[in-house]
């Protein structure tokens, strides 16, 4: 890995912090942190699950103690089953038995749940400490681990539970994707594919051109950082002009409204967050098809490319009525009104809040 960090800037008017790519990696979280304002001497609380805190735990924790922090560890259950109010007290158990303070830190070191669930648990504890997120999975990367969006499931929906609390620091090693499963890595390529589709065309058309996008040990390590830099640079600069979603920020729910609803009907865990929003994607893109708003040519680029990632296309069996009351209860619902982001061609996307009811049950019985 090149020991020169790319630095993508977060800049926010408040709470402004860096997404760093490289370096030292892992190895430099100490350092990091005190570039980033971090005092030494405070206690600080990582977070992880038994996966990732194997191979990288200790090297999280030696070079926090190096550079005058002291850390504790916690291992706790990952997936998205787990990612409940239970879950939360655990993080908020430990952060008593630590006594962190006010000034004290909290590291999510691990995936997007690892990472939402740490980072609510640092908004709430204290009423609000600092976070910083460690992502070793290639979908925490490029989306979950920037922009300060973090939360717990409901029974009645994902994400229902949560508040926005900025990180700190973003710190990205692309060596951790090495001990990624390669079904993990598939469900990351899906909020890759996602930016292509909502603002970046060079970066759709990029992958088009790779041959092998299912395996991260078929991608160069510079074509994979590429890839990284781009998502995480479009997720950062929408996130600066909009950071509490009141407009802009509202497009990177592509593809996730139609994919909470198979998240929920189909149980978390039965498929991967990135799975579902793969799934959501084609969905809406044939919904977006009978709106006439894209081209049935640009609805088959997309099916064709989340297919080359190894990432399933099709619409699971589910009540048609069930979708629609999943849908009224998700959270982008305004005025009763669901949201949908429209895809209008490679590369751009518009919201549409005035879908019908008949349109919606039209394009369900077209993707069963």
């Amino acid at each position: 890995m090149n020991n020169d960090a790319l630095r993508i800037p977060v800049a926010l008017k408040l709470h402004p912090y860096e997404v760093v790519i490289g370096g030292a990696g892992l190895k430099g979280i100490g350092k990091e942190l005190r570039l980033a304002g971090i005092k030494k001497g405070i206690k600080v609380l990582v977070v992880s699950n038994a996966d990732v805190a194997q191979p990288y735990g200790d090297l999280c924790l030696e070079s926090l103690r190096e550079s005058g922090y002291k850390p504790t560890l916690l291992v706790i259950e990952a997936g998205e089953d787990q990612k409940t109010q239970a879950s939360i007290a655990l993080i908020h158990d430990a952060a008593y038995t630590a006594q962190l303070e006010r000034g004290s830190l909290m590291i999510a070191l691990g995936g997007g749940v690892v990472g939402d669930m740490t980072g609510f648990a640092a908004a709430t504890w204290l009423r609000g400490i600092a976070v910083a997120q460690l992502p070793t999975t290639l979908l925490a990367m490029v989306d979950a681990a920037i922009g300060g969006k973090t939360g717990v499931n409901h029974p009645g929906g994902k994400n229902l539970l949560g508040a926005f609390h900025q990180p700190r620091l973003v710190l990205i090693d692309p060596s951790t994707l090495n001990t990624l499963p390669e079904r993990e890595f598939r469900a990351g390529m899906a909020e890759v594919i996602k930016y292509g589709v909502i603002g970046d065309r060079e970066l759709f058309e990029l992958l088009e051109g790779i041959s092998e996008l299912a395996t991260p040990s078929e991608l160069k390590t510079a074509l994979l950082e590429k890839i990284i830099e781009r998502s995480a640079a479009a997720k950062s600069k929408v996130v600066s002009s909009d950071e509490r979603e009141a407009g802009l920020r509202a497009i990177l729910n592509y593809g996730h409204t139609f994919g909470h609803v198979v998240e929920t009907l189909c149980g978390y865990g039965t498929w991967l967050h990135g799975e579902a929003v793969a799934i959501g994607m084609v969905a809406i893109g044939e919904l977006a098809v009978m709106r006439q708003s894209w081209s049935r040519d640009d609805a088959n680029r997309q099916r064709a490319l989340i297919a080359k990632a190894g990432l399933p296309t099709s619409w699971p069996k589910l009540d048609p009525e069930a979708v629609l009351k999943t849908l009224q209860g998700d959270k982008k619902v305004r005025d009763g009104k669901v949201r949908f982001v429209m895809p209008t061609g490679i590369g751009s996307v518009e919201i549409k809040n005035d879908v019908s009811t008949e349109e919606i049950q039209a394009c369900i019985s077209r993707l069963n």
